[in-house]
């Protein structure tokens, strides 16, 4: 399926999309692969309450150093064996993780989540990048993530039989840095990603970068991103 197949929900965040499928408000969700939960912050502040599991050991490390927040419980622990009862949740978010999850184990990622979610009315939403626009250009001189990113929309295809509904749409998201070295910055400061400075200071990606310069000076790409919404069986 291409992205024009899919339901356009135009230029959103994140937060913005799941807010047009449901209301977040009183859900329990769990959020997997959450990094700084800066995504669980916003939905709680929207009325659900959050589970982060997030499995980099540095930024978990980091999660249990911040500051708590009402309604948002953060955990250590991968998407593959999620320390949560059965039926325990009103939904499972993927947001640009679920091809973080090693190839051999995406199925069981999503298998774990149809088990911890309401069995009459729990959903699971998963977010992925698409493979075109300009920021996926930039990245991929040194960050090609075109074979995790197909093995997850082919992990998504397997699990779609699974429920009774399956909702698909795509949105617009425009990363925006002030220079180069803010991009810099940003991609060798994710400690879930090993990518170092000299991977990315390149003639190539500087090229890539500059044609990105907009009229107020700073730098402007787009990134298509692809929701995939499924409702459990009642």
């Amino acid at each position: 399926m291409t992205e024009m197949d899919r339901i356009d929900l135009g230029e959103c965040n994140d937060p913005g999309a799941i807010s047009a499928l449901i209301d977040p408000a009183g859900l329990k969700l769990v959020d997997i692969g959450c990094g700084p939960a800066a995504i669980s912050r916003e939905l709680v502040k929207l009325g659900a309450s959050v589970i982060g599991v997030e499995p980099d050991p540095i930024q978990a490390a980091k999660n249990r150093e911040a500051e708590p927040v009402d309604g948002l419980v953060l955990l250590e622990g991968g998407g593959e064996s999620l320390p949560l009862d059965a039926g325990s949740v009103d939904g499972v978010l993927f947001f640009r993780s679920l091809h973080h999850v090693p190839i051999g184990q995406m199925d069981t990622a999503l298998a774990e989540a149809t088990r911890v979610v309401k069995t009459q009315s729990g959903f699971i939403c998963v977010v992925e990048p698409g493979m075109t626009g300009t920021h996926f250009a930039v990245m991929r001189p040194f960050h090609d993530e075109t074979l995790v990113r197909t093995e997850a929309q082919a992990a998504l295809a397997r699990f779609a039989g699974r429920f009774s509904e399956e909702g698909r749409y795509h949105y617009a998201m425009y990363p925006r840095y002030p220079s180069f070295e803010a991009m810099v910055a940003r991609v060798t400061g994710q400690t879930f990603n090993a990518i170092t400075r000299d991977m990315v200071e390149t003639e190539e990606v500087r090229t890539l970068f500059e044609n990105g310069r907009s009229d107020q000076g700073d730098y402007v790409f787009d990134q298509p991103m692809l929701l995939n919404f499924y409702r459990a069986r009642r």
